[in-house]
């Protein structure tokens, strides 16, 4: 590991806006689970979360426009969380906090109905077909997140990835997900979509080599039940 990664992973264990893991792991008072507005946020505005944040960059600038919202930026990468948490500090940003964990126990840190909605930006496609069930929209991610949300609360999803982005419209359909928005190409069709545009890091980086920005808008049903066993 390099020295720049390791010095930003002693930074992140100082930032008061980020909350890891293992910190939890050694000390469970430690965890905000169900008290996120109380103990964390300290007021009752709704709660966004953007998973796979990477830098953080969504969460960031929807933090910037919606001060009355909550945002929280998940992501197992302490580097790259590093940089979104920095700026948060240096800008005086209060309303986005950060959580370093794998997405896949999102229900250990958050209690029923605590989170208003969900962004998913640009995370690993998994391409091979072999790991379809590692895609953050595969159903039993779905699953997850439908216990720690409110009735009818939205999900998108901006990629890059065709396969993913068709990934998550059939499994949509078979789930019988109301769609409320889609499209094939963000930057071409909704380039006034202030919303929309906002880009990530790695948004530039695929648009810079051509490549289509997908997204899609959807909710799950409030009786929706998927068993993975």
């Amino acid at each position: 590991m390099s020295r720049n990664k390791l010095e930003k992973f002693a930074e992140v264990e100082q930032f008061s806006n980020v909350t890891q893991i293992q910190d939890i792991r050694e000390n469970p008072d430690l965890n905000p689970r169900g008290e996120w507005k109380t103990r964390i946020f300290e007021n009752e505005n709704p709660i966004t979360l953007e998973l796979a944040c990477g830098k953080g960059e969504y969460a960031l600038e929807l933090a910037r426009r919606n001060p009355d919202r909550n945002y929280i930026g998940i992501d197992i990468k302490g580097d790259r969380l590093w940089k979104g948490a920095k700026i948060a500090l240096e800008e005086g940003i209060e309303n986005v906090h950060f959580l370093r964990i794998y997405i896949d126990h999102l229900e250990e840190f958050f209690a029923e109905n605590e989170v208003r909605d969900i962004w998913i930006t640009f995370p690993d496609p998994y391409p091979k077909y072999s790991d379809r069930n590692k895609r953050l929209t595969a159903p039993k991610f779905l699953q997850k997140y439908h216990k720690i949300m409110q009735p009818r609360g939205p999900i998108r999803l901006k990629t890059d990835n065709w396969r993913l982005f068709k990934f998550t419209r059939r499994v949509v359909k078979w789930l019988e997900c109301p769609i409320e928005d889609i499209t094939e190409d963000v930057h071409g069709e909704r380039s006034d979509d202030s919303l929309l545009t906002i880009q990530t890091f790695y948004e530039k980086r695929h648009r810079d080599k051509g490549k289509q920005i997908r997204y899609i808008k959807f909710r799950l049903p409030e009786d929706f039940e998927y068993d993975d066993s």
